[in-house]
């Protein structure tokens, strides 16, 4: 399928930063590969959005932070289910930082997530509370922006919730599969690709763009 890149999309890259690439501490299989999807279909846009993981230490949602716990168990807390995931993102570390090959000097806004110790934040939408906004709706309303492209990590997590969010808040979202990579923890991947369908998420390749 053709898909016409038009002057009101935006695309969104998610979190590809060093923790989530290989070697990190939440590596997402192949996460470094998304890079040079990224770039092939950076320039078909003129609205480019990064966001960062950014959290705090001791977050609630590193296993480290409650005692007798490992990562990728999952506990209860105010806001629902938690998975609880290493030490990752951690403010002003190397593992923060986005990966020294992703190239985007055009990206007009970075937005980072995941700084409020006590709740979690996969969507660049709204914290795991899914009511606590980060801000990026109103951002893209303002400058009429009204599609949404998404590349980046993890497709099942991160990239997923994005664009679930992106529909429920009333703009068309595409997930453009071969630009993400995903964890795939007990089923999640179908689990997104469910959710996707219901709400409308599309899904497209790189190659699909012009």
């Amino acid at each position: 399928m053709n898909m016409q890149v038009q002057a009101q999309d935006v695309l969104v890259v998610i979190d590809v930063q060093n923790d989530f690439c290989p070697g990190g501490a939440l590596a997402v299989a192949g996460g470094d590969a998304v890079i040079d999807a990224i770039h092939a279909v950076a320039p078909h846009f003129d609205h480019v959005v990064l966001t960062q993981d950014w959290h705090t230490p001791g977050h609630i949602s590193f296993a480290s932070s409650h005692a007798g716990r490992k990562p990728f168990e999952s506990i209860d807390v105010r806001y629902g289910a938690q998975t609880l995931w290493p030490d990752h993102c951690v403010q002003g570390t190397a593992g923060a930082e986005f990966h020294p090959r992703l190239h985007l000097p055009q990206a007009e806004l970075i937005l980072r997530k995941g700084f409020r110790r006590e709740i979690d934040s996969y969507s660049a939408f709204f914290e795991n509370d899914k009511e606590t906004r980060t801000g990026l709706a109103s951002y893209l309303q303002e400058r009429r922006l009204t599609r949404v492209f998404f590349a980046g990590l993890a497709y099942d997590y991160c990239v997923g919730y994005s664009a679930l969010d992106a529909r429920r808040l009333g703009f068309d979202a595409v997930v453009l599969r071969d630009a993400c990579r995903a964890i795939d923890l007990n089923g999640s991947v179908d689990a997104i690709e469910a959710e996707f369908h219901a709400a409308g998420v599309l899904l497209a390749e790189g190659k699909d763009l012009s």
